[in-house]
């Protein structure tokens, strides 16, 4: 075998060079075409994502190019057992960044008892003062989340973040099932393979769930075809047979919220909002916002609509309170967390700083707003001058900065010009909190794929796996 597996846990093979059970079928597939066929199907398959335009735009682009998320034909395979403990864990998670929301709106108990700093939530710029006081629909704060996890060299996940406003990707799991269904026709019934593609129904399930009404008419509310996840946007609403709404296709009338249509006015009662809290109602909260609905937060207070993520939500998702979610668990739920959390320097605090002032070479320094890969330092893969530069961002502005230690991401075979290669992967599972807390038996893998980056995402250069999770 020709695969330098270097020093890192490959999810295909073990150390000794074999191939782990669970990718045996896979890598018997693979053995009997040969290179030039595989590269003929990845030349498909990007082919395939063009024209079904699953592209996006890249932020701080000035050439507005559309690009397509690389879909590498190699499948990330989870084993049932090693899914099945990474749902618990994401249950336990959700279950707890949900109670301690409605906690920061109503009673606050959490902040008293000094469980995670009152200063960190009351003055976060996430903490929306309009919510105080918001019981939203059947009490449930945030229903779709997508959580990032890395497995390290130990064999063991780590929760990474919480993306709990807007988490993108899952039209790319959908969309690359497809591709890959296609790629390996006879090995998802042999394998096991569990389906995904019911994501849409349950999705609008669980929207239809959160409203009063029982036939409930359902939009998706996007920011328009500027967003970099517009593709996401279209393709859900069409998945889910909903209307995709912007700003501008909605009035209030009398604290109800209605489309406008050709036929007249509609009232819409539920809505998937792709749009920041911020931006969501310029009358509530930033009156600079073009893209939201003026009086949809009025609407929402009345009972008169229903919303996911409820506005607010964001306030949990900040790379500061992130470091607390363990001890959240705890506090709400009397249990130890099932999945462990990246130990996590908080710049805020003195002690924690001056560790992340000594050390920065070793470490990966992260604004606690930023996301895409922006506002980010790896320590070990930065110069000198990027040090320094971070060094003084991080004393100017302790409160905007965590630090993590490099970890060692696992790999996962990659087909880069005509053989094998290991490259660095995350994954992003995807839950759902309606009736129940459902995790989709699937994940955006997201992979680094220049040689030994350990930046993944899309906005940086990374691509896409299809994930299979066995029955």
């Amino acid at each position: 075998m020709n695969y330098d597996l270097g020093d890192f846990f490959d999810e295909m093979y073990s150390n000794d060079g074999n191939v782990r059970p669970h990718y045996q079928d896979l890598s018997a597939a693979l053995d009997s075409v040969s290179a030039d066929r595989i590269s003929q199907l990845q030349h498909s398959a990007d082919k395939t994502q063009m024209n079904m335009g699953m592209t996006f735009n890249v932020y701080h682009d000035n050439q507005g190019i559309e690009k397509i998320l690389h879909l590498d034909i190699i499948p990330r395979i989870l084993p049932n057992d090693e899914w099945h403990h990474l749902e618990k864990g994401l249950k336990q998670r959700i279950l707890a960044l949900n109670l301690f929301i409605n906690d920061v709106y109503n009673d606050q108990k959490s902040l008293k008892d000094k469980i995670v700093p009152e200063d960190l939530i009351l003055g976060s710029k996430d903490f929306l003062k309009p919510c105080i006081g918001l019981k939203p629909p059947k009490g449930i704060w945030c229903h779709i989340t997508g959580t990032d996890l890395v497995k390290n060299i130990d064999g063991n996940y780590y929760i990474l973040e919480d993306n709990l406003r807007c988490p993108s990707g899952v039209s790319y799991m959908l969309g690359s099932r497809d591709i890959i269904k296609r790629i390996y026709p006879n090995l998802f019934n042999r394998m096991g393979v569990r389906p995904v593609s019911d994501y849409p129904i349950r999705l609008l399930e669980m929207l239809q769930y959160i409203s009063q009404k029982e036939h409930p008419v359902v939009g998706l509310l996007t920011p328009g075809i500027y967003n970099s996840a517009y593709y996401e946007h279209s393709y859900l609403a069409l998945q889910m047979g909903v209307e995709l709404v912007s700003g501008v296709d909605l009035v209030t009338e009398d604290d109800k919220v209605y489309m406008q249509t050709t036929k007249g006015l509609q009232q819409i009662d539920v809505i998937y909002r792709r749009i920041d809290d911020t931006f969501l109602d310029p009358l509530a909260f930033n009156p600079a916002s073009m893209l939201g609905v003026p009086g949809i937060f009025n609407a929402y207070k009345k009972g008169n609509i229903a919303m996911a993520n409820a506005p607010g939500t964001g306030v949990a998702d900040d790379k500061a309170v992130y470091a607390y979610v363990p001890k959240l668990i705890k506090y709400f739920l009397n249990e130890e967390p099932i999945l462990d959390n990246v130990p996590t320097y908080l710049a805020r605090s003195e002690e924690d700083r001056k560790y992340i002032l000594d050390n920065i070479e070793e470490l990966v320094v992260k604004e606690t707003n930023s996301a895409g890969g922006y506002g980010m330092m790896i320590g070990p893969k930065s110069t000198k001058e990027e040090h320094a530069t971070f060094r003084n961002l991080v004393k100017n502005n302790p409160d905007n900065y965590i630090a993590q230690p490099t970890l060692s991401l696992s790999t996962v075979p990659s087909w880069i010009d005509d053989h094998l290669e290991p490259r660095h992967v995350d994954l992003r599972p995807y839950i759902l909190y309606g009736e129940d807390i459902e995790v989709i038996p699937g994940a955006l893998t997201r992979v680094a794929l220049k040689k030994g980056s350990l930046v993944v995402n899309s906005s940086q250069g990374g691509g896409s796996k299809d994930t299979w999770v066995l029955y």
